[in-house]
């Protein structure tokens, strides 16, 4: 199977899913259809394609690696081999002799036991009558499925034609339009459109030139019109399959929008160096594409070239459909290298393009005369902390609007002790010569590990330092509360952040991770020397109680539960599972709401989308509360009065916590499972994926709500523990800045 570095499954709970398909030497032809059929109707979808085979030399399959990026042949004794595959959740099972027609999306979506189309034999007189076929169409949930029944499945004779009764248990029938079969279209009947996988079962006689016949002909094409045919569908298309496809066709041909299509991929995957090294090429310097103009600038910035990426983007706002894009680019280039008067001019250009653009609208109030924090000289520079980092403003994410103001109230309260760096802005000879006149310098919190938020080329992380400007950094320099913060199965470009994390851990005076998980993974990046350098410090956020001046922890509650979800990078955080994770949710909330008043807190706009397709889709409503547009008092009192967070985002459940609420988190990311086992709680997440969600969130609500003393007693005892550690570290600290 295939992972990437950053597959943490295990920890959120995300479906592993495989095609499978058994073959030999004669059949490898119709091997390539099926692939084909399946690229070409589902253009979206690409999994592994597990290829079992009788012992066939790997050079028989390069036909098929040619189609897709994912093939992984295995020896295998039978088809039925596919109830072997138990390194997946689900298995989807097809053949050689099989064409798809249509979308598998509902196959896909299938959580539980095995499903098959159950086809009529001689003599068939009702449903109950129907065969489960070895040769069939099979979903296999492998947690259906006990280990003695599939090895009972896999060692069967061939002659046992019928699956029906070694999984009358686990049985889910479904249409047969997923397992149709050719010979029921006699003479010249056409396929029915609704025919989702058309199957030409062993000795059938199926007349060439009839319908049947053309359906499965029409994927009988080479490598290259495959190809073509595959980047000139309309809609949506898987990033790898894409890649792949496009990839020879360039090699061949020139094509602006075919190399757009693929840079934007590398860009999303954080292959930034190769978006350039494609585009740039084609594109050079003409003047009648101004999109691949914008991606190559944009493209440009990541790896920090921001003298060609101003140009690029300066050409692209020329034209009208790309000026407001290009123009806040360039206002975020210009701010980037400190340049705030240019960065403000880009935007009024932008607002003048397009007066409605969202982006250019934010950064023209961001760089407003007066709109930063005036400097002070109240304390002289060598008596503040530089703090090096993401200081949210606006409509922006809550967490990130919390989470430094939490990080300082752990050194010093007073605003004008303070030194603020935003950690994307790069640090030039400027910014070294203020950073070193401070008594030291604080980085963090946050998930500041992670490669594609604002990305540069001089660390590939989130603080925009080159490696020679982090040598002559002088002052004191603490990592306080950062978090690895990449995804469940992200990929990207590992060398240069490893390189910039040696260099940064070499020269850190302190060097804490906001979770034990983040500890381990930056350890696997470090040489041994430097491993133990790398220590556990709790996000500030989750220790409020200790830290706010005067808190006080509610007499009484208001009878609400806030619930909070995410949805940037949702292919990463859901899968295939979204409208399982939504219709699950409808049902717990639905139940909760028979005790409290269910309400939506949202950290940022963009959240809201699970209300509206909560609304859209399952009829239920709930209140929202806007938190991005709320003080951090405002944000702490609301989750201080409340008796239960659900939350999706890191900071919906650290914040939460941190004011003495209690939590359950819903783990789309290893970082709210990394938190949980931190303190010892992993029963108080829930996987989006998990197939009980709905009835195990609302008896763990319940739960809690029902001896909501204990559960509130429970997380201030938790807490403790996170405090004393904080606690030690920050008295190391002090000796270190002082």
């Amino acid at each position: 199977m295939t992972r990437s570095a950053d597959d943490r499954r295990t920890v959120t709970g995300k479906r592993r899913i495989a095609f499978a398909v058994h073959t030999d030497s004669d059949r490898l032809p119709g091997l390539s259809l099926l692939v084909r059929s399946l690229a070409l109707t589902n253009p979206d979808v690409c999994e592994d394609l597990v290829v079992l085979h009788p012992g066939l030399p790997d050079s028989a399959f390069d036909a098929v690696r040619r189609l897709h990026p994912r093939v992984l042949p295995r020896v295998a004794k039978s088809r039925m081999d596919v109830f072997r595959l138990r390194e997946y959740d689900t298995v989807v099972a097809l053949g050689p002799d099989m064409v798809v027609l249509g979308d598998i999306g509902e196959l896909l979506r299938i959580r539980t036991g095995v499903a098959a189309s159950p086809q009529p034999g001689p003599g068939s007189r009702s449903a109950q009558d129907r065969a489960v076929l070895r040769d069939g169409l099979l979903v296999i949930q492998n947690a259906d499925v006990e280990e003695s029944v599939a090895d009972r499945l896999a060692e069967s004779a061939a002659e046992d034609a019928d699956l029906r009764p070694a999984l009358a248990d686990v049985l889910v029938p479904v249409g047969s339009r997923y397992d149709f079969l050719a010979q029921r279209l006699y003479d010249d009947i056409t396929v029915p459109d609704t025919v989702t996988v058309l199957r030409f079962a062993d000795g059938s006689d199926v007349p060439d030139g009839s319908p049947a016949a053309e359906a499965r002909r029409r994927f009988d094409m080479d490598d290259e019109a495959f190809r073509s045919a595959y980047c000139a569908l309309p809609g949506g298309k898987h990033p790898e399959l894409l890649v792949h496809c496009a990839v020879p066709l360039l090699e061949t041909r020139v094509s602006l929008d075919l190399a757009r299509s693929v840079a934007d991929v590398y860009r999303q995957q954080g292959r930034y160096d190769e978006a350039v090294a494609l585009l740039g090429p084609v594109v050079g310097d003409r003047p009648d594409a101004p999109r691949c103009h914008e991606t190559l600038g944009v493209c440009l910035m990541a790896v920090s070239r921001y003298d060609e990426a101003e140009t690029h983007l300066l050409l692209a706002s020329a034209s009208p459909d790309a000026a407001p894009r290009a123009f806040a680019q360039l206002a975020r280039l210009a701010w980037l290298r400190g340049q705030e008067d240019a960065a403000h001019a880009y935007a009024r250009e932008g607002l003048d393009a397009d007066p409605t653009d969202i982006g250019c609208r934010s950064w023209y109030v961001r760089t407003l005369p007066g709109a930063a924090p005036e400097s002070t000289d109240t304390f002289a520079p060598a008596e503040q902390l530089a703090h090096v980092a993401l200081f949210a403003d606006g409509n922006e994410n809550a967490g990130d609007k919390v989470l430094p103001e939490a990080v300082r109230m752990c050194f010093d309260t007073d605003p004008h002790r303070w030194y603020g760096q935003p950690v994307h802005r790069l640090v030039d000879d400027a910014a070294v010569e203020q950073l070193n006149a401070r008594r030291g310098v604080i980085v963090g919190g946050g998930g500041l590990f992670l490669p594609d938020t604002s990305p540069n080329g001089n660390s590939h992380w989130q603080w925009n330092i080159p490696d020679e400007a982090l040598e002559r950094i002088t002052a004191p320099l603490a990592i306080f509360a950062v978090g690895y913060n990449v995804f469940d199965g992200q990929n990207y470009r590992r060398q240069r952040f490893a390189e910039s994390l040696r260099a940064l851990v070499e020269r850190s005076a302190f060097f804490g991770l906001r979770n034990h998980g983040s500890v381990e993974r930056v350890r696997e990046l470090l040489p041994a020397d430097l491993r133990e350098r790398v220590r556990y410090q709790p996000c500030p956020t989750t220790v409020a109680r200790h830290l706010v001046k005067d808190w006080q922890d509610p007499a009484e509650r208001t009878d609400t539960v806030l619930v909070n979800c995410a949805f940037d990078r949702a292919g990463l955080r859901f899968g295939h599972d979204y409208g399982h994770f939504l219709a699950q949710m409808a049902d717990a909330l639905r139940r909760l709401g028979e005790r409290a008043d269910v309400r939506y807190a949202a950290h940022m706009p963009a959240d809201e989308r699970f209300v509206h397709d909560l609304r859209r889709e399952h009829g239920l409503t709930l209140p929202v509360e806007p938190l991005y547009i709320m003080t951090n008092d405002e944000i702490r009192d609301i989750y201080r009065r409340t008796k239960l967070v659900i939350g999706m985002r890191g900071h919906a459940g650290m914040i939460p916590f941190g004011c003495g609420t209690p939590i359950i988190s819903l783990v789309s990311h290893p970082k709210l499972a990394y938190f949980l086992l931190d303190i010892e709680r992993p029963d108080w997440g829930l996987s989006v994926h998990d197939r009980d969600l709905g009835s195990r969130l609302a008896e763990r609500a319940a739960g809690m709500l029902d001896d909501h003393a204990a559960s509130v007693a429970d997380v201030h005892n938790r807490q403790e523990f996170l405090w004393k550690i904080t606690r030690a570290n920050l008295d190391e600290l002090r000796g270190i800045l002082a």
